[in-house]
């Protein structure tokens, strides 16, 4: 039986590597054996019983590597567990209310809706602007979008504890 999880995910400055990271750990510390891997660097699903994707989200997109991952794994991703989720909101609130209910680009809704993953959440993000290149500090600056770290990291362990739940049945 195939016993790893991946948790898989694209990310631009490090915010989404570090919530995949912390997946990992939840799951790790149940006894569930998690790999944590830029999705670049999956060679192969198949030692695999369950994925976890995630990306950042600019500008309501996911990271073109994720989208990328999804769509040309799609069909060995349909034999398993899998979840997905998004980081990139920023500001007080449920991320979810923040963006009217997205949760995924709209052009990715018909391989969500030939996947039927098994949850899909929505993280807030972090927005440092030390690391941002000039175009994006000027597109923050535009929309007047919250600054700084406002990932719940009780939250992000919440939802990844759901997931040992399921995956320990």
């Amino acid at each position: 039986m195939k016993k790893s999880v991946l948790v898989a995910y694209a990310t631009k400055y490090g915010a989404t590597a570090e919530i995949a990271g912390k997946i990992g750990q939840v799951l790790g510390n149940a006894g569930l054996e998690a790999e944590v891997l830029p999705v670049k660097q999956v060679k192969s699903l198949t030692s695999y019983r369950a994925v976890i994707l995630g990306s950042a989200v600019f500008v309501g997109m996911w990271r073109r590597e994720a989208v990328r991952f999804l769509k040309s794994n799609l069909h060995l991703l349909k034999d398993k567990s899998v979840w997905l989720f998004s980081s990139g909101p920023t500001g007080q609130g449920d991320p979810v209310e923040l963006l009217e209910g997205w949760r995924y680009p709209k052009a990715l809704q018909p391989v969500i809706d030939d996947l039927q993953p098994q949850a899909i959440a929505v993280f807030h993000g972090n927005v440092d602007v030390s690391k941002l290149n000039p175009l994006h500090k000027w597109m923050i600056g535009k929309v007047a979008a919250p600054v700084g770290d406002f990932r719940d990291w009780d939250m992000i362990t919440g939802w990844a504890e759901e997931i040992v739940k399921t995956l320990k049945v």
